[in-house]
């Protein structure tokens, strides 16, 4: 039977030796040894030199070499390591303020004259105000130190609709309270990056007439330069918290109101003080990673209020049928059946009136956004798309109708905040049309597209009412 031990590193058998210390710090005694090895070699080196020794010059400069660059490879990165790692969690930014300039520019000028008239008294002066200053940073470092922050946000944002973020700011400290913070936005960068990318794509044939007219489609790719933009930041103010006694957590409830829809991300959050001088404004960043999905808006517009009417009308008179509960009663038509006379209400008035009976099953509707190309429609007829196609879903969501949901790389959902969650972050993309991709089921159909409805199938237009945005127009 062969026995298998394990081979330990010299770093982790010192590390066994010396259960009492930490990693870092048996590391760092190892690599004050390994370089007192390296200087004591060197000298022998030199020592060798001045004998003569040629032979006993080069071995032992080769040794402390060899130790020296052994200690710089095993354990400066693992200490390097550590300690960024500590300041990327214990990040500071100093930002000095005016009042801090001035202090700044009337100690240099007392400086420069105690050094020109060599007066004590003024050097006295000048180490008094700049221990001012080192007071100033190791008291709001302190007051920074033992501050914890959480910040709670609403599941579902509409855009230009007010909403409240709640703010938890919690003094752990058992000994120190805080004084004057704020919670401040995170630093960003103003440049936006552009690249290239890979996207998805429909490759029709002949190229030269309309998707819906050509012979066949093949699913492609094409390369696009995109412009990333700047990640739209949560918080746009700062929330003030005058004190903070050992171990209190304060609340804030701070309204905020997105302008458009979208992502909104915030990496981390700054405290940030001005105590006890304001000679310094130093901010501590917390990383504190938050998200905001921002739905399109769904206030009544224009666009909104002209297109309703017509798409409730449409739908109500599809919905009409032959059930058992009365509808209305309405005007003989010519196409009406005798025995649906009613003759009371045509006694009564005059003319002749038909019972109109409703249907026995549930309505339902399907809304359907058709995502047309890049370049097809104007960004500001896109967005007024986008927000049309949110509204009529938050509307029909909240009536006595079965709603369902299909986009292009969406999958059919009865779930209106999923619907609203992919309007939220849609972007124009080349996709196969959206009349070639329904199925006429017993459906009523609400299309917002941007393409000529004129090819639509018969037994889909039928079922169908469409607002077509074609060459940027109102529907």
């Amino acid at each position: 039977m062969i026995s298998q031990r394990t081979q330990k590193s010299p770093l982790n058998s010192a590390a066994s030796r010396f259960p009492r210390l930490s990693q870092v710090w048996v590391r760092f005694l190892l690599a004050i040894v390994g370089l007192m090895l390296a200087f004591a070699t060197a000298l022998f080196s030199t020592v060798a030199r001045e004998a003569g020794n040629v032979w006993g010059t080069f071995i032992l400069a080769s040794v402390a070499l060899l130790l020296a660059a052994f200690v710089g490879l095993t354990t400066v990165p693992y200490l390097a390591r550590r300690v960024v790692a500590s300041r990327v969690r214990e990040a500071m930014d100093y930002d000095v303020t005016r009042p801090g300039m001035i202090y700044i520019l009337i100690t240099v000028v007392i400086g420069i004259a105690a050094i020109n008239t060599g007066n004590n008294l003024l050097y006295v002066v000048v180490a008094a105000l700049f221990s001012a200053i080192l007071v100033s940073g190791i008291a709001s470092a302190l007051v920074l130190r033992s501050l914890k922050l959480d910040i709670h946000l609403p599941e579902h944002v509409f855009a230009g609709r007010p909403m409240l973020a709640r703010l938890l700011l919690q003094n752990a400290s058992s000994w120190l309270p805080s004084f004057s913070v704020r919670i401040v936005p995170a630093k960003r960068k103003s440049k936006s990056n552009a690249r290239w990318r890979w996207e998805p794509s429909t490759f029709g044939w002949p190229r030269n007439r309309a998707p819906q007219n050509q012979w066949f489609h093949l699913s492609d790719r094409r390369l696009r330069r995109v412009r990333e933009e700047a990640e739209m930041p949560i918080l746009q103010e700062s929330v003030y918290f005058p004190f903070l006694a050992t171990g209190q957590q304060l609340r804030a409830d701070l309204e905020i109101s997105f302008p458009a829809r979208g992502r909104y991300c915030e990496k981390n959050f700054g405290l940030a003080t001005r105590f006890p001088f304001a000679f310094l404004m130093k901010t501590r960043r917390i990383n504190l990673a938050r998200e905001v999905i921002v739905y399109p808006g769904v206030e009544s517009t224009e666009q909104f209020r002209e297109v309703l009417p017509m798409v409730t009308g449409e739908f109500q008179t599809f919905v009409r049928g032959r059930g058992n509960d009365l509808y209305l009663i309405r005007d003989y038509m010519p196409d009406d059946s005798a025995r649906h006379v009613d003759w009371k209400a045509t006694a009564r008035t005059g003319a002749l009136k038909v019972r109109e009976f409703s249907r026995e099953d549930e309505p339902k509707l399907r809304i359907v956004f058709d995502n047309p190309a890049p370049g097809v429609l104007p960004p500001p007829v896109y967005e007024r798309a986008v927000r049309l196609a949110a509204s009529l879903a938050w509307h029909f969501h909240h009536e006595d109708v079965e709603v369902s949901f299909v986009a292009p790389g969406l999958e059919p959902t009865e779930d209106v905040f999923t619907f609203l969650r992919y309007l939220a972050l849609v972007e124009p993309l080349e996709a196969t049309p959206v009349f070639s991709r329904l199925r006429a089921t017993e459906d009523y159909n609400l299309i917002v597209t941007a393409r000529d409805a004129a090819g639509m199938p018969a037994a889909l237009a039928a079922r169908s009412f469409v607002i077509s945005l074609a060459a940027g127009r109102k529907p």
